[in-house]
């Protein structure tokens, strides 16, 4: 399976937070996937993670959102 770097960090940052085999846990997204292939699932997975977990409060404090003033790149 290829993700990307930032997407093997996320996963196993899920991992770690959940107690979870990296291994057992990509065989339960592949398990419960309904379209595309593993790679795709995981990723689907990952967003969906991430977006259940993200709330206001949590992207105030991370910094995020249109009150932020950007710094430019």
């Amino acid at each position: 399976m290829r993700l990307e770097p930032e997407l093997w960090e996320a996963l196993l940052e899920v991992c770690q937070r959940e107690a979870r085999d990296v291994h057992a846990l990509i065989r339960d997204v592949d398990a419960a996937r309904h379209l595309g292939g593993r790679t795709s699932a995981v990723r689907v997975f990952l967003l969906e993670y991430f977006r259940a977990a993200a709330t206001e409060s949590g992207h105030a404090t991370a910094g995020h959102g249109p009150h932020v003033t950007r710094r430019a790149a």
